[in-house]
């Protein structure tokens, strides 16, 4: 089910229903990802991405912040990046991360949630 909100989550945003949020960030990990498959299937979610997000001084002072919470690296970059671009909402299937970000959630600048929930929430919201 997981997977069906992700796919519901892109199509949303190559329709331009929604739009995704990317930073170089995503880039950076894509390269030390030693999977074919899911760089490839990574690259195509992120082609017709609008927005994207550099990884300025203010986005890596704000990752370091966001370690010092707990967070990993890559993590603290996405939120980072998330925060910078004024997103709404950062999606992740990421337990560990999900489970962080509940606990510092006053300390963070953007709601981070799992894909599944948060397309349970937003389409019950569209049936009331």
């Amino acid at each position: 089910m997981e997977a069906e909100a992700v796919r519901l989550i892109l199509a949303n945003c190559q329709t331009g229903e929604w739009q995704m949020l990317v930073s170089e960030a995503i880039d950076s990990e894509l390269k030390r990802t030693p999977d074919i498959d899911r760089k490839r299937e990574v690259k195509l979610w992120t082609a017709s991405v609008i927005i994207k997000i550099s990884l300025t001084e203010q986005v890596k002072s704000r990752a370091r912040e966001l370690n010092e919470l707990g967070f990993k690296n890559y993590d603290a970059l996405h939120i980072a990046c998330a925060e910078v671009g004024n997103a709404d909402i950062l999606l992740t299937t990421d337990d560990r991360m999900l489970r962080l970000a509940a606990r510092c959630r006053n300390l963070l600048q953007v709601r981070v949630e799992n894909p599944l929930d948060w397309v349970m929430e937003v389409t019950d919201d569209r049936r009331d």
